[in-house]
């Protein structure tokens, strides 16, 4: 059953900066592109880090204190900052691989809590960067594509039954399986693949089996061999 990848959602022009960028130019680029970070890179285009917004203002703040205290006068900043990309980013970087699901990479957004991900090749090289707006075209799949996947990749393909082997129905992303299998077996595994189909919010079974293979439960025995 083919995923799709990382690689089919990304967006392949990325703006990134070297470890010697100054604060300045950072800001400058976060600012023209209306982005919140950007992957700072060394001189082979691997991911050493990623410098956001956040981390210009923990930075700033951090090197140049708000100057409250002088006799007479107001608190201000000092105009001049000199800090560079490499200096203020966070490392080291969460980085995906091309080849990742897309599934995978939105868990991995989830877990780590972050809204992008830079993405990188086989020799750790920025080559895109994928979003969580981006995976989001995960859940908007038209459910004739769905329905024909299911029936395709998993009925077809991954489990070597009959196109008609069970009627499937896709409404808003549920998909409805109904009708009747060989094996009880088959169920199960039925209905975990097409809930990993990109785009399936969840799946209804009305299946049953022609004959039960499902594995008799064992009664415990003693130490003499005897039924408890």
């Amino acid at each position: 059953m083919k995923h799709i990848k990382v690689g089919d959602l990304m967006t392949d022009e990325v703006v990134s900066v070297v470890t010697s960028t100054s604060f300045k130019d950072v800001a400058k680029l976060l600012a023209q592109h209306d982005i919140s970070g950007l992957p700072v890179l060394d001189e082979e285009d691997r991911v050493l880090g990623v410098i956001s917004e956040s981390d210009l203002i923990v930075r700033q703040t951090a090197e140049h204190p708000l100057m409250g205290d002088v006799p007479g006068g107001r608190g201000t900043f000092p105009s001049e900052v000199s800090f560079t990309a490499g200096e203020a980013m966070s490392a080291p970087a969460v980085t995906v691989h091309v080849e990742e699901t897309a599934a995978g990479a939105a868990r991995l957004m989830a877990h780590r809590g972050i809204e992008r991900l830079p993405v990188v090749d086989e020799e750790d090289r920025l080559v895109g960067i994928v979003t969580r707006r981006d995976l989001l075209l995960l859940f908007l799949r038209p459910d004739a594509e769905i329905r024909r996947r299911a029936v395709e990749e998993i009925l077809t393909d991954t489990m070597g039954l009959g196109a008609d082997a069970v009627a499937v129905h896709v409404l808003d992303g549920i998909v409805t399986l109904d009708g009747r299998l060989e094996r009880q077996s088959q169920i199960p595994v039925l209905v975990r693949l097409t809930g990993q189909l990109e785009g399936v919010v969840g799946v209804v079974g009305r299946l049953t089996a022609r004959v039960d293979d499902s594995p008799l439960t064992t009664a415990p025995r003693s130490p003499l061999g005897m039924p408890w």
